[in-house]
């Protein structure tokens, strides 16, 4: 017998998903936005080259579509997920800094060749914004800001109910925004938003306070604040260091909401990994500095969250672009 759930199931069309990281590369098969059926994951160095890497995408997409009887024919679109800059009108990946070597990669086209069916390509923030918007924490609203908040920082705009990218496709670059004449480079740039508000960036300003403060030891190879996470379970743990420099990272990530609250007027600002994780050591600095700078009635207007989908959101915003390509 055929449940009901079970049926309208097999209404939604099979998507194919690649999300690329700087880190680590997922594909994703699914039925629909809402359902991953199967993922394989992999650290995305092993590949020496761009074709290198787009010919084990490949084999394990076939590898998916096998462990499900499942030929290339039965699908509907591919979506690609990918850090910028990229340019998703031409479905060209353009020479991303955690992707070396990868320059001027038409990834639409191969895709498109290779499994004959729609393809479209977002950079990552775009993709997460539109999985938050249509399955987690932005459901119901039309005006809406998604901020990656991990390795990097970048932004997804929703507005008036649809995404915005601007005239290039580049929109919601906001890490490259400088927050302050000095302080630790990110998105090439010293002081910048990413440069406070990162993975990356926290350990740098890290490195970068303990210089001045001539505190030697916690740098180098066996630093203690090597990464974001270290820094954050120190500063859980009473260092007042560690705790300087979260009050410090936070209340650079109020001083910069405080510009988007202003400058869009959002109904909600949803955060990213690093913000789901460490919530309760960010909020309160984070708000004060807030308050302190934007507008009250529009601090008022929007609810800053954390993302909904969590470890799973990377690969329901790939589905989200294959929905996107489905509809092109």
């Amino acid at each position: 017998m055929t449940t009901s759930s079970q049926a309208s199931n097999t209404l939604k069309p099979w998507f194919l998903g690649f999300d690329i990281g700087g880190t680590k590369t997922a594909v994703i098969l699914g039925r629909g936005i809402e359902t991953v059926v199967v993922r394989r994951s992999f650290p995305t160095n092993e590949w020496a080259s761009p074709s290198e890497a787009l010919t084990a995408l490949e084999a394990s997409a076939n590898e998916l579509l096998r462990s499900n009887d499942l030929k290339r024919e039965h699908l509907g679109a591919i979506g690609i997920s990918c850090g910028g800059p990229l340019n998703p009108q031409q479905g060209i990946i353009k020479s991303p800094p955690n992707l070396p070597g990868w320059d001027e990669v038409k990834i639409v086209d191969w895709a498109q060749r290779t499994f004959a069916c729609p393809a479209a390509l977002r950079n990552d923030a775009d993709a997460c914004a539109l999985a938050e918007w249509r399955l987690g924490a932005g459901r119901g609203c039309r005006h809406m800001v998604f901020l990656t908040y991990g390795t990097g920082m970048g932004a997804g705009l929703i507005i008036n109910g649809a995404l915005y990218t601007g005239a290039n496709g580049c929109a919601g670059e906001v890490g490259h925004l400088r927050l302050a004449s000095k302080g630790p480079v990110g998105f090439g740039k010293a002081g910048s938003f990413e440069g406070f508000c990162s993975g990356g960036g926290i350990a740098r300003l890290a490195q970068l306070r303990a210089k001045e403060q001539g505190i030697g030891p916690r740098i180098g190879e066996n630093c203690k604040y090597v990464s974001a996470k270290a820094i954050f379970k120190a500063a859980e743990t009473g260092d007042t260091f560690a705790q300087a420099i979260v009050r410090e990272s936070s209340e650079k990530l109020g001083q910069a909401l405080a510009l988007l609250v202003d400058t869009l007027n959002p109904e909600r600002i949803i955060l990213g990994s690093i913000f789901a994780r460490a919530e309760l050591q960010i909020r309160g600095h984070m708000e004060s500095s807030l308050q302190a700078e934007a507008l009250s009635s529009n601090v008022q207007a929007c609810c800053i969250m954390p993302a909904e989908l969590g470890e799973a959101l990377g690969d329901h915003a790939a589905l989200c672009i294959a929905n996107e390509a489905l509809n092109l």
